[in-house]
């Protein structure tokens, strides 16, 4: 038996002691423990999908896109905190935001390499993943937006090196550490090529939406813009919001509190600037004009969606307006429960902003024939088991690594956070 600390008080957390000096909570191992049978979960759905085909999903040809793609534009949205305040440290030389780039990067990895095994399940032939790097269709969006996503992950691998060789036993090989620093002295020209390419596809993911004429609900030139604004501004929440949530876990502060208030300000300007440009696109195409296909497919949505409700209130109440409010409002933002609770809105706003224009335009029917519009039934769509269970694994295993992130490696310069007694 082990012998009680007398130091430790009555009634605390059994812990288990560990031969490099590290403490692991019962806590942290629960998480842990529900984050692998979670992973077991998408490792098991996912298999069963590769070998049985798409023919267990609920998609279908008139409704190919579900929650997988979801998954998929939301994971890369949320990634896009990486090149924001990557951009800020070694671009435009605000180095007191280094305390939280790191982080930052690592959630951006995660969030590009989720959306990888998400496209790898949803594609159907995933023998034919590496298609697009051997033949080129360079009049493809999607084509342009899976270059991007490959050369943009391999840019925050690169990033992320200098951490990961720093914070573990790879710092006592000579050669790796020359590479680091050499890798560090880098980083302005790698988060320089990383933004335009983080910008270039952002865009573009919005664009695969906003250039198709022939899906007239879908069609707007402002949704390349809208989708790079919501990205920013979602993107540096679930930053901000993983750190102040490790902060209350750790029971100590991880990045300056003025930071903490910086950044904040930043995502409610980012928000207001994301509801000016959607409140003038909703305006130019559903108010001051009247496109007929438009105001049809809205109308259809409206009878048999709750895309209203979405849009309004979780689009732009809830995931904009109200968020803003909360960070750029100085009495609310200095407490850090109102700054993670608005992080959450944001972070739920994309989200029901990437279901919405995922599912809207094909729930809408395609008809060829002007005046039999009618015989044209409303597409439906309900994710499967086996599609939620494949969701829920890939987001499990972001969880999963940052959570053994911030555990072992130094995210967070100068608090040690790799050395850390309780998780």
């Amino acid at each position: 038996m082990t012998a009680m600390n007398p130091a430790q008080p009555s009634g605390a957390e059994p812990v288990i002691p560990k031969s490099s000096g590290m403490r692991i909570s019962m806590r942290f191992l629960l998480w842990i423990g529900l984050l692998i049978v979670m992973l077991t979960i998408g490792a098991i759905s996912g298999i069963h999908v590769l070998l049985n085909g798409l023919e267990v999903t609920n998609l279908s040809d008139e409704l190919p896109w579900g929650l997988w793609i979801t998954v998929d534009l939301s994971s890369i949205g949320l990634g896009a905190g990486a090149f924001t305040l990557s951009a800020a440290v070694y671009i435009f030389g605000l180095k007191r935001f280094e305390s939280i780039a790191r982080a930052a990067v690592l959630v951006g990895l995660l969030g590009y390499s989720s959306a990888m095994l998400a496209l790898f399940i949803d594609i159907g032939r995933f023998d034919r993943f590496y298609h697009p790097l051997i033949y080129w269709n360079v009049h493809s969006v999607l084509w342009e937006i899976t270059m991007c996503v490959v050369l943009y992950t391999t840019v925050l691998a690169i990033e992320l090196l200098p951490v990961i060789v720093e914070s573990t036993p790879l710092r006592r090989i000579g050669i790796l550490v020359k590479f680091s620093h050499f890798l560090h002295r880098l980083m302005p020209i790698v988060a320089l090529f990383g933004m335009g390419l983080s910008l270039l596809h952002q865009s573009s993911l919005g664009a695969t939406y906003g250039i198709l004429t022939a899906r007239p609900f879908w069609y707007s030139p402002s949704a390349p813009v809208l989708f790079i604004l919501s990205a920013i501004a979602a993107g540096v929440s679930l930053t901000l919001f993983v750190t102040l949530l490790s902060s209350k876990l750790l029971h100590r502060e991880l990045v300056p509190a003025d930071v903490i208030n910086n950044v904040a300000r930043f995502v409610g300007f980012a928000c207001l600037a994301y509801l000016y440009l959607k409140l003038w696109s909703w305006a130019a195409t559903n108010y001051y004009s009247h496109v007929p296909e438009q105001q049809l497919g809205a109308e259809i949505l409206a009878q048999n969606t709750p895309y209203n409700f979405t849009f309004w209130f979780g689009e732009v109440v809830f995931g904009a307006l109200v968020p803003a409010i909360f960070m750029l409002w100085g009495r609310i933002r200095q407490n850090r429960n109102a700054i993670m609770l608005a992080a959450i809105m944001v972070i739920a706003g994309l989200v029901i902003n990437r279901w919405n224009m995922t599912l809207s335009g094909f729930v809408i029917p395609l008809d060829w024939s002007p005046g039999v519009r009618d015989i044209f039934p409303i597409n439906t769509y309900e994710p499967a088991l086996v599609e939620w269970g494949v969701a829920i694994g890939i987001v499990a295993y972001s969880w999963f690594v940052f959570t053994l992130g911030v555990r072992f490696l130094n995210l967070y310069p100068g608090t040690g956070s790799h050395e850390h007694h309780d998780a």
